[in-house]
């Protein structure tokens, strides 16, 4: 009985054993759906084991919304939790471990997943490629951060979720002070899941150097391409300083070291450090892409070329610059000398300038354009007032002396949402919406959309303003409960309502999805929204080989004026197309790196030798395999063609 001891919850309460109950159903839902359709063949060949981008990418989508649940969910727990004074709805022990969850699954398996989502599905098709780079090396980046997401969430039904909060700050994560194995969880999650994201970041960097169409130079490339490329060289930066912090975590907690602990030679602030030389640049890993989608829709729908291309790309050459000096403002409060804390504030407005150059690129975007308030671009024009005053809160923090004031306050957490709400969900949803034509073939209701936004928008203000109020009160965040006497009742009330309503808006969004599924009109055209970068330039949905024949580029908006102007897109004939065969490695070695996780977790060595064997036999396979890929005929990409409509594309 005591090996399986190991596994128990250490908190455990009627949530917990509920939770335990809905994961039970939903996995025996699922797969007596799947068996009563007879699906499992197609899932596996079609989907499991696919190395096609825009599939892979699809599936990053939906694992991303599944966990914008899943953290959402921890969100309205934590909201209802404080919305009155004294409350027990969740006692010290579980709000720790909800609000650390909420983060990580926000940050780490629902915003970087939505990210790469998007740019898997969009960025070959914007440089007119047929797949990225390394296919198979994207579909095991998939499979990896699939494992990691997989393993954190358990960690709430077996053995106990980590409580040290989404940034883990020592010694809080020790042995000492965090005794269950949560934080295990946290480090081999968040291990695995950040190998498959550090891989993904040179497959795209590759991707967009190497196999540009002809003709598209650097400076022709669309935003969202630029964003995304200026995104993974943060990536391949940032993430091993974050591989090799996690690493000496689980030295200390599983092997004894003592790096980051307060005694015997460590220093509990080196992973401050460390987590953040990381941690601010990921923040600008979550919001580039989004700037770039951002421009895009804005352009689409001001019908407008984008103002400032040139300036654009500068302003986020320097942001990505700017993303590793800034990281001490993180901890202004913690000890630094005032020389350090004044430098670190410096880069912090400094980082504010480009920016800003952004804000105002987009306005002039906008000015005397024709403007079409779909749901894509009202997302994008409410974001620019909502990110300003997160901008402008962030100067205020950035302050090193009045940082004192506001640190470790709600004022902090309104910030953070304000930067990362608009900034990034926003800008996921508008993006699902303006390529969910090019990716499914029909488009969401535009109605039941704005219904959505208005929804997420009013109860964004609701739930994060009052906050800013609370927080210059004196409010401390990660404090579960407060008393009457302090007057944060209303006001944490109000914010409590606020997440109501952005739950029903995200409610909405799934209703969309299954309204549109079953009644949009499927004959919405190649162009629905009259864009201008190459994506539109194939088939709704997307063929698997991409283009039938490459595009020739002539200007960093190559599809409008082909539209416009003439230019000749497609100046070759039809030919055939390599394209690489499916595999089922990836997923294999993904099940065996989260039952090396697992097994690492709670110390079952049998489960960590085998799997590891298991793993480097993958990797000899793969190694000595011969798989030259497959051809499509020429003549299977004119019937394709022909079925669509559109031969010669």
């Amino acid at each position: 009985m005591e090996f399986f001891e190991r596994f128990a919850v250490p908190h455990p309460s009627p949530l917990i054993y509920a939770s335990m109950v809905a994961i039970g159903l939903v996995i025996i839902a699922i797969i007596a759906g799947v068996s009563y359709f007879k699906k499992w063949g197609y899932l596996w060949n079609e989907w499991l084991t696919t190395t096609d981008h825009k599939r892979i990418g699809i599936m990053y989508i939906i694992s991303a919304l599944l966990m914008l649940f899943r953290g959402g969910a921890d969100a309205v727990m934590m909201r209802l939790q404080t919305s009155v004074p004294d409350n027990t709805f969740l006692d010290a022990q579980h709000y720790n471990e909800v609000f650390t969850t909420h983060g990580v699954v926000m940050i780490f398996f629902m915003a970087m997943a939505f990210v790469i989502g998007l740019m898997n599905f969009v960025v070959p098709l914007q440089i007119g490629a047929r797949d990225v780079a390394f296919p198979r090396l994207n579909a095991i980046s998939f499979w990896l951060y699939f494992a990691g997401a997989m393993l954190f969430n358990i960690s709430f039904v077996i053995g106990g979720s980590p409580d040290a909060g989404w940034t883990n700050y020592y010694p809080l994560a020790s042995n000492d002070f965090s005794t269950s194995v949560g934080v295990n969880y946290y480090n081999w999650a968040l291990q695995i899941s950040g190998i498959g994201t550090l891989m993904t970041g040179i497959n795209f960097i590759a991707t967009i150097i190497k196999m540009r169409a002809p003709g598209m130079t650097l400076m022709k490339m669309p935003m969202f391409t630029w964003s995304a490329l200026i995104t993974n060289a943060i990536i391949v930066f940032a993430f091993p300083v974050l591989t090799i912090a996690i690493i000496m975590g689980t030295l200390d907690r599983q092997f004894g070291t003592h790096f980051f602990a307060s005694t015997n030679g460590g220093m509990d602030m080196m992973w401050a450090n460390l987590f953040w030389v990381w941690g601010h640049p990921e923040v600008y890993i979550l919001i580039l892409p989004a700037f770039g989608i951002y421009s895009e829709i804005i352009a689409t729908f001001s019908q407008r070329n984008l103002y400032g291309y040139k300036s654009m790309v500068g302003s986020m050459v320097i942001i990505s610059l700017l993303s590793f000096l800034v990281w001490v403002h993180h901890f202004f409060t913690m000890g630094q000398d005032a020389l350090t804390n004044s430098i670190f504030s410096i880069t912090t407005m400094a980082i504010a300038v480009p920016t800003g150059i952004k804000i105002f690129n987009w306005l002039l975007t906008m000015w005397k354009g024709k403007i079409h308030f779909t749901v894509p671009m009202l997302y994008s024009v409410a974001f620019i007032p909502l990110f300003t005053i997160g901008g402008v809160t962030g100067v205020m923090l950035g302050v090193a002396s009045a940082d004192y004031q506001y640190h470790n306050t709600m004022f902090l957490v309104a910030h953070f949402h304000n930067t990362i709400i608009p900034g990034v969900v926003f800008a996921m949803l508008a993006g699902l919406t303006y390529w969910w034509p090019k990716m499914f073939g029909f488009m969401l209701n535009e109605k039941i959309g704005k219904w959505a936004f208005w929804f997420l928008t009013i109860g964004f203000c609701f739930s994060f303003f009052p906050m800013y109020i609370t927080g210059l009160d004196g409010q401390a965040r990660r404090m579960f409960t407060y008393s009457e006497a302090t007057g944060f009742g209303p006001l944490n009330m109000l914010s409590f309502f606020g997440a109501g309503l952005m739950a029903i808006g995200f409610v909405i969004i799934v209703y969309n999805i299954y309204y549109s599924f079953r009644y949009s009109p499927r004959n919405v055209g190649d162009d629905p929204w009259n864009a201008r970068s190459l994506e539109w330039a194939t088939h709704n949905p997307v063929p698997e080989y991409n283009f039938a024949v490459l595009p020739q580029v002539e200007s960093s908006e190559a599809f409008w004026d082909y539209k416009k102007k003439g230019h000749k897109l497609f100046p070759d004939s039809i030919k055939k197309i390599h394209m690489p065969n499916n595999s089922g490695l990836p997923i294999i070695m993904s099940g065996l790196f989260f039952i090396f996780g697992f097994s690492f977790v709670f110390y079952i060595w049998a489960g960590v030798i085998i799997s590891a064997i298991g793993i480097f036999a993958c990797m000899a396979y793969r190694s000595f395999e011969k798989d030259d890929g497959r051809y499509i005929s020429a003549e299977e990409i004119k019937e394709t063609e022909d079925k669509f409509g559109g031969a010669g594309q």
